[in-house]
């Protein structure tokens, strides 16, 4: 079952601080999970996983606070798009949807998390992932698939692209629990790494 998100961070406490501000403590009943990096991310290196929050009505004032809780603006190749790039203050890329945006359904906090999964991994991603989150495929696109634990989770799970070149260990990582594996780290059929934690 996917339960959460793993986050490497170079500094835990300010990190963990920032996201418990920027979601308002509203994830879905999934978990960020903070573990200490002996390195930064490497500048102009795009995550594979990233958050998606929802901006809500007011999405240009969410954005502005966010900001203010020291986000900062980004620019992954995005173009004119309907939502806002940031970055939180590790340099992990986020997005802002604006109301109106496919699959939103919440008005604050994580609406969903995203992995890149390239047009010829997309099936064998979304077979493995449907079976290793528990989470069901309830929608696909040619940009992109979606899964959600239940019918009315407020929370998904995107697989779609582009995907960004694997160069390195990923810094944000799925955690899951359950499906018989032993505690540890393990290896998607694309090679990002996953965390599997005891069930408790």
């Amino acid at each position: 079952m996917l339960t959460g998100v793993v986050v490497d961070a170079v500094d835990v406490a300010r990190a963990e601080r920032f996201w418990a501000e920027a979601t308002r403590g509203r994830i879905g009943g999934l978990r960020l999970r903070f573990v200490a990096a002996a390195e930064p991310k490497a500048a102009g290196r795009k995550n594979r996983v990233h958050l998606d929050l929802a901006g809500g009505p007011g999405w240009e004032d969410e954005v502005e606070r966010l900001l203010a809780l020291g986000a900062r603006r980004a620019d992954i190749g995005q173009g004119d798009v309907p939502w806002d790039v940031l970055a939180d203050p590790e340099g992990n890329e986020f997005c802002v949807l604006r109301p109106g945006h496919h699959g939103v359904r919440a008005d604050s906090g994580v609406v969903a998390v995203c992995l890149d999964v390239s047009e010829e991994d997309r099936a064998a991603q979304c077979a493995f992932w449907e079976a290793t989150s528990g989470w069901h495929a309830v929608e696909s696109h040619p940009w992109g698939a979606f899964m959600r634990r239940t019918p009315d989770s407020t929370v998904s799970l995107v697989l779609g692209p582009p995907c960004a070149p694997k160069a390195g260990r990923n810094r944000l990582r799925l955690e899951v629990t359950g499906g018989g594996r032993a505690p540890g780290e393990y290896l998607d059929p694309a090679g990002n790494e996953f965390h599997v934690g005891s069930e408790q």
